[in-house]
């Protein structure tokens, strides 16, 4: 009976301290929400590398809070803790309460408090614009520049929907140029301005921000299909120039230069994209440009994508101010599309009918799939189209004018 007994004790014990009573009942919607989440990046593969783990993040947490507990201090009585350890004395700070003398003894964080840090200190996601570097080829943007003029158009966005949050007078500058920063389709720049300007919104943000990109085939079609003629769509383009290799190595030399210079705050994030791309098309250090590529990028997009998802707990992600993040990172990324597509509607008119205004929306930073998108949809009014290399020209100028849209912001309202 003594043995039932202290095996029903340890049960009750088990069930106290377990998270089915102390969860807070928002983290059970958030469970839900995280399981859709987990479902759109396996059975519907909207951006898995990054939706499964920051799903998964935001499922870890609100199953058990604690994993991004903050490190604290415990305190012991002194002679308690010297009972504990046959008189040995601690090395530890100690304070006097009521006439009794305790050590104040640090605990350890959760596992994600220490892995957050690289998002806090603004870490990871310059690793990532590293890895992004390595893997891209800027070729198509040297030989179209005019490709700077559609990812520039398409930061449109960015700025009006940092006006209309400012409009609404809920949230400060710094937490409008967050959000606004959602309307240039790229998670880590989204990251790095939010860590900056406004690190309590860092959670709905980044969820925002990775779910619109996860989405980009389902959001841009029908707004490229009514800004365009079917005439427009049909238009074939001609063949790109071949790139030398001089080119695309002074053309990160040229670029980190130019920016650095004008906007320093941009300069962690297209410095580092145009190191990683500088390592790929120099040709002397492929070890490292690989590892870039692959090892380095694929660790920092799971340590990334799961510390953003762990900051999505029910009681910061359930509020009415999220829901205003959705609806207007919505808007942003809506409005980005339509700067890039009106602009090439007007690049089409002035070049006589020789660019095809769909490569605009290709301007959102979503590399590659933004482009891929073109493709689709120009294929589709035309089989023989192939629009998806003269679409990596607008789309990698998207990634550097999202950067530099993130300077703009984090110059002005830091």
């Amino acid at each position: 009976m003594e043995v039932l007994q202290g095996f029903m004790d340890a049960l009750q014990g088990i069930w106290a301290t377990s998270g089915f009573l102390g969860n807070d009942p928002r983290n059970y919607i958030m469970i839900l929400i995280s399981l859709v989440l987990l479902y759109l990046a396996i059975k519907k593969e909207f951006e898995p590398l990054l939706l499964l783990p920051i799903a998964f993040g935001m499922l870890l947490v609100n199953v058990f809070p604690g994993i991004t507990a903050t490190p604290s201090t415990e305190m012991q009585l002194v002679t308690d803790y010297m009972a504990a350890h046959n008189g040995a004395a601690g090395n530890y700070p100690t304070v006097i309460l009521e006439g009794l003398e305790y050590y104040q003894i640090p605990t350890n964080g959760g596992l994600l408090y220490y892995l957050y840090q690289g998002v806090k200190l603004g870490i990871y996601p310059p690793l990532i614009f590293l890895g992004i570097g390595a893997m891209t080829d800027f070729g198509p943007l040297i030989a179209n520049p005019k490709s700077f003029l559609l990812g520039a158009a398409a930061q449109l966005g960015i700025f009006i929907t940092f006006i209309g949050a400012m409009a609404l007078g809920i949230f400060t500058a710094q937490e409008a140029g967050s959000i606004a920063i959602i309307g240039g389709a790229d998670g880590p720049t989204a990251i790095y301005v939010t860590s900056i300007l406004a690190p309590h919104l860092l959670g709905p943000i980044a969820v925002a921000a990775y779910s619109y990109m996860a989405l980009v085939p389902i959001i841009q079609p029908p707004i490229m299909k009514a800004l365009t003629t079917k005439k427009e769509r049909m238009i074939v383009m001609e063949q790109l120039r071949p790139v030398s290799k001089l080119e695309k190595i002074l053309f990160p030399i040229i670029v980190t230069i130019l920016i650095s210079l004008l906007l320093p705050d941009a300069a962690p994030l297209v410095g580092m994209l145009m190191l990683g791309n500088l390592m790929r098309e120099s040709g002397v250090v492929s070890r490292i440009s690989n590892t870039a590529q692959n090892e380095l990028m694929n660790i920092i997009t799971i340590f990334l994508g799961v510390t953003v998802g762990a900051t999505a707990t029910g009681e910061v992600f359930l509020t009415p101010q999220t829901i205003g993040i959705i609806v207007l990172g919505l808007i942003a990324f809506g409005f980005g599309t339509v700067g890039g597509v009106l602009f090439g509607k007007l690049m089409c008119k002035f070049s006589g009918g020789k660019i095809n205004p769909l490569i605009g929306s290709a301007g959102v930073s979503a590399v590659p799939m933004a482009a891929r998108v073109v493709q689709k949809v120009g294929q589709k009014e035309n089989p023989s189209n192939f629009l998806l290399m003269h679409a990596m020209g607008p789309n990698v100028a998207g990634v550097i004018g999202s950067a530099v849209a993130a300077g703009v912001l984090i110059s002005i309202l830091r």
